[in-house]
């Protein structure tokens, strides 16, 4: 058990980028809504923060860009952060499981230099950590059909489409909601291959229901 305590204090950054993710997510907003119904006090000496304001320092660097600084990297579509990873069109209707194992890629050892994890050690991230939003991976052109299915806390991945579609964040924009690009290594971390594909934890398993659209004359899904 011991064991267990210390993998799970050490490795939370070396976890699968969704499942850490998730849990900042879910810690930031436990911290404000302590911070916004708690009583404070004050014991002993305290002291003036020397720091600098950290917002003051951000709004003189931003006063100094120039303000065609956005124009000179050209279109969102052709950034190569913005590039999704690319998944075929669902034919077929069907679930399957993935055990999202991580292996360790150096050792772990205690302060006292005393082995805590060998190099190469495997564990299921999913056995400390829990995933309570669904993530719904689509193509922008099945954006609708996600933007229906998906609970306002659950995640939307846009994996590569058409040339013509419009980035993640003027889609976002347009419809009023966080989106998000397929980044290729989820992909890989999942065995993903087609979409629309809804991904949610079963137990110590990942759930991946793959979804076969059926689409109208007109572009549109049902």
């Amino acid at each position: 058990m011991r064991r267990l305590l210390g993998l799970r204090r050490r490795l939370s950054g070396r976890w699968s980028i969704f499942a850490i993710g998730f849990l900042i997510g879910l810690a930031i907003a436990f911290l404000h809504a302590r911070a916004a119904h708690a009583a404070s006090s004050t014991i002993g000496r305290t002291w003036a923060i020397a720091e600098p304001d950290a917002m003051a320092e951000i709004e003189a660097r931003a006063a100094t860009v120039p303000p065609d600084l956005a124009a000179r990297f050209g279109p969102r579509t052709n950034w190569s952060a913005m590039r999704s990873a690319h998944l075929a069109p669902a034919t077929h209707a069907r679930t399957r499981f993935v055990v999202p194992f991580y292996t360790l890629d150096q050792e772990v050892r205690l302060p006292d230099g005393r082995l805590l994890y060998p190099k190469g050690f495997t564990f299921n991230p999913l056995s400390y950590v829990s995933l309570p939003q669904k993530l719904v991976i689509v193509q922008p052109r099945d954006l609708g059909w996600a933007l229906r299915v998906a609970a306002p806390a659950d995640f939307i991945l846009l994996a590569a489409g058409g040339p013509r579609d419009a980035d993640a964040i003027s889609l976002g924009e347009q419809h009023r909601r966080a989106l998000f690009i397929l980044e290729e290594r989820v992909k890989q971390r999942l065995g993903l291959t087609v979409a629309p594909v809804i991904v949610r934890q079963v137990g110590q398993k990942l759930e991946l229901s793959e979804v076969r659209l059926d689409r109208r004359s007109d572009g549109g899904t049902r």
